[in-house]
């Protein structure tokens, strides 16, 4: 009850002093027209429009033509007509994040969907779209986080405060890599932002893959594909108003959005409906300018605030990578995770390929060494990669190449360590102590392999390590991962 009464002082003193009111004068496809408020309206103003019963929707300004205001609902038009009131609002959007979030699942103007009650209103108020701070005010990307995935964590290590996009086709598994990551990180709070999702996604990957243990330290913002395209906007800029609320309380927040993607096509949506000519791919030039102003959200605070860790969702189209809007988001970001739909083929989860996929901020956040046990294995890895048809074919000979002997050896153990379950969680430390101990970097035996030879890692020999690695490299190695040097 004490909760609720604070609920309502909280309303009571956002309601207006005074009321403005309107007409529509049209309605053209989702667009609505209104005339006599021109000189009390900006872009991205709030309205109620009255339907014929009464009940109001809820539209936004997106642009002015003719000396008339062109509004877009956040719901259906059902019943609005010419000569509907409109009432002007006279604030900006903006929200009342609480810690009694946590655990809560929200819709894009932050009301609950999970029925479980009302939420608890702040007292501070935080604008859905804010501008990114200042670049000169910010503390610089310092200080790993642990993810709990094993290739995240030592191929792609990511730092506070950093902005990764995870790009993949649909069904290649965006989602289950999200949730991995939401119940196995140690940052403080997990936001999660699922836009455009399908209904019954939605509820599954709340209840599924994120499970009760990742839901308790996160809050969810849900905006379902058949909602109106503003919803599915807000609904991204909620998840980073969210974000802002905890970084500013001085905790390390890990923001993540499925998908970037619908974000863009929602915006395009809106962009394409008040006469703004496409691009690129019918992507107008607004969509292009408001990626930026969305993902510089993320990123570390100022001095006594936390850090926003961002990883978003990139879907691409037709499993092209270089699409308008993989390439904008690829060119804004901190480095991409690349998930392979022929990898998730063969069965590896998750699909993650390694050899397209980078950390900008990694080899400066890890040791020497630990960068020395990476190197080797993306070396491997490669050389693999480059002899792979060959393999296949059997058309290498064991012995034309040691280098590649040694790849066709360690290579399902490489693929092997990289293979994770939903549920097992694998720390920082642990991670590069593993690799190092498969690549025989450590005194410790190492896995035996599965059998390998010249026709691929099927049948035949033993191991055969590269001379090209002296005995200081080695012992370097040690000491730095915990081994005896």
């Amino acid at each position: 009850m004490f909760q609720i009464g604070k609920n309502i002082a909280a309303e009571i003193r956002r309601i207006p002093d005074y009321r403005v009111v309107g007409r529509v004068t049209a309605v053209l496809g989702l667009l609505v027209e209104i005339g006599g408020v021109e000189g009390s309206l900006s872009i991205g103003d709030r309205c109620k429009v009255r339907r014929r019963d009464g009940d109001p929707v809820i539209c936004e300004v997106v642009g002015f033509r003719n000396e008339r205001a062109l509004l877009m609902p956040f719901g259906a038009l059902d019943g609005i007509g010419i000569g509907c009131s409109v009432e002007l609002s006279d604030t900006q959007p903006q929200v009342f994040p609480d810690d009694g979030w946590l655990g809560r699942v929200v819709n894009a103007f932050g009301e609950p969907v999970d029925g479980k009650g009302p939420l608890p209103q702040g007292i501070k108020p935080y604008a859905i779209r804010s501008t990114p701070p200042s670049a000169h005010s910010r503390q610089r990307v310092s200080g790993k986080i642990d993810l709990g995935v094993r290739a995240m964590n030592t191929f792609l290590t990511c730092c506070r405060g950093q902005r990764m996009g995870i790009f993949a086709g649909s069904g290649v598994g965006k989602s289950s890599l999200l949730s991995m990551m939401t119940r196995h990180t140690t940052s403080d709070v997990a936001v999660v932002g699922l836009i455009g999702e399908r209904g019954r996604e939605a509820r599954e990957f709340i209840e599924d893959d994120l499970g009760e243990e990742g839901l308790r330290r996160s809050v969810v913002v849900v905006s379902t594909s058949d909602e109106p395209p503003l919803m599915r906007r807000q609904a991204a800029y909620m998840t980073l108003a969210i974000s802002e609320f905890f970084r500013d309380q001085g905790r390390d927040v890990l923001c993540m959005m499925d998908s970037v993607t619908r974000f863009a096509m929602a915006q395009r949506e809106i962009s394409l409906s008040v006469g703004e000519p496409p691009a690129s791919k019918g992507y107008t030039p607004t969509v292009f300018a408001e990626l930026p102003r969305l993902l510089e959200r993320a990123g570390p605070g100022g001095p006594g605030q936390g850090s926003i860790t961002g990883l978003f969702t990139v879907l691409v189209d037709g499993d092209d990578h270089n699409e308008p809007i993989s390439d904008a988001v690829r060119g804004i970001l901190d480095g991409h995770v690349v998930l392979d739909r022929a990898i998730a083929e063969q069965g590896r989860y998750p699909a993650i390929n390694i050899l397209r996929s980078v950390s900008r901020t990694m080899p400066g956040c890890n040791s020497d060494n630990e960068n020395y046990v990476v190197q080797r294995a993306r070396k491997l890895l490669a050389t693999y990669n480059d002899m792979a048809e060959l393999i296949r074919l059997g058309a290498y000979r064991r012995g034309a190449d040691p280098k590649v002997d040694e790849a066709i050896h360690y290579f399902p153990l490489i693929e092997e360590f990289l293979s994770q379950g939903r549920n097992e969680c694998t720390r920082l430390a642990e991670g590069y102590l593993e690799l190092a101990r498969r690549l025989d970097m450590l005194d410790e035996p190492a896995a035996e392999a599965p059998a390998a030879s010249a026709t691929g890692p099927a049948q035949g020999g033993g191991r055969v390590i590269s001379q090209s690695r002296t005995a200081a490299d080695l012992n370097a190695a040690k000491r730095a991962l915990g081994g005896q040097g």
